[in-house]
C-alpha cells in the first residue's frame, strides 16, 4: 500500500497545472516572464484568478497523497510514525511537481505543494510558515524570499513550538535544501539586486522594468 500511495503521489505531483492552465488561455509559460510554471509566473502572465487558480491546484498535489497517508497509513510501518508517512507521501509528490515526466522531468520549485503537504500532515507548522511567508513577501515584496524563510521557519516551528514528532525533522531539512537549490537563481538576483518584485496582477508586459531580462536560464523551470 506504501508502495502505491508513494506512486500516486508521484504522479499526481507531476501534473504540470500552470502549464495546463497558461495553454488553455493560448499562453506558453515557459516563454513569459520568468518561464517558471509556479503560480507567481502565472499570475504574471495570465492575472491573479489563474494564478491563484494554479496555487490552490498546486497545493492540493502536495494536500491529496499526505491526507491519504495520514488516513489510511496506521500504526508505524518500518519503526517510522504516521505523522512522517504522511509527510513523506507529500513530499514525494513535490519531487513529482520538480521533476514532472510530462515536461522532460523539469518542473516548478515546489514551495505550494509543499505547503499542502505540510498542511496535511503538520497543519500549525504549516500555518505558522504561512504567517512568516506573508509577513516578509508583503513586507518585501519578494516572494522567491518570502518562500525560502517561511520553508526554512518550519524547522523551529515544528520543533520547538508546536513540537512534532522529531523523526520528521530530517524531511524538513532536506526539504528545504531543495528548496533552496530550486531557488538558487533567485538568491543570485536577490544578492544582486535584479531580482522582480511581486505584484498581484499581470506584469509580463512590464517585466523588464525589475530586470527580468536577467533571469538566469536555470530559474527558467
Amino acid at each position: 500500500m506504501l508502495i502505491a500511495l508513494a506512486v500516486l503521489a508521484f504522479f499526481l505531483g507531476s501534473i504540470p497545472f500552470g502549464v495546463i492552465v497558461s495553454r488553455a488561455k493560448g499562453v506558453d509559460i515557459f516563454s513569459v516572464g520568468s518561464g517558471n510554471i509556479g503560480a507567481t509566473n502565472v499570475v504574471r502572465a495570465l492575472g491573479p484568478f489563474f494564478g491563484t487558480l494554479v496555487f490552490l491546484l498546486d497545493v492540493a498535489k502536495g494536500f491529496v497523497p499526505a491526507i491519504l497517508g495520514h488516513f489510511l497509513v496506521h500504526g508505524q510501518p518500518l519503526g517510522i510514525e504516521g505523522q512522517v508517512w504522511s509527510f513523506l507521501l507529500g513530499c514525494v509528490a513535490m519531487i513529482g511537481h520538480m521533476y514532472s515526466p510530462w515536461i522532460k522531468f523539469k518542473g516548478g520549485k515546489g514551495v505550494a505543494t509543499g505547503l499542502g503537504a505540510t498542511l496535511a500532515s503538520m497543519p500549525l507548522t504549516a500555518l505558522g510558515a504561512m504567517v512568516v511567508m506573508l509577513a516578509v513577501t508583503v513586507t518585501t515584496r519578494y516572494v522567491s524570499l518570502g518562500s525560502i524563510i517561511a520553508g526554512l521557519s518550519t524547522i523551529p516551528i515544528s520543533y520547538f513550538l508546536v513540537k512534532d514528532t522529531p523523526q520528521v525533522l530530517p524531511l524538513l531539512v532536506l526539504l528545504n535544501l531543495f528548496v533552496i537549490y530550486k531557488h538558487r537563481a533567485n538568491i543570485q538576483r536577490l544578492r544582486n539586486g535584479t531580482e522582480s518584485k511581486f505584484r498581484f496582477r499581470k506584469t509580463v508586459d512590464n517585466e523588464k522594468e525589475e530586470g527580468s531580462d536577467q533571469i538566469d536560464k536555470n530559474d527558467r523551470l
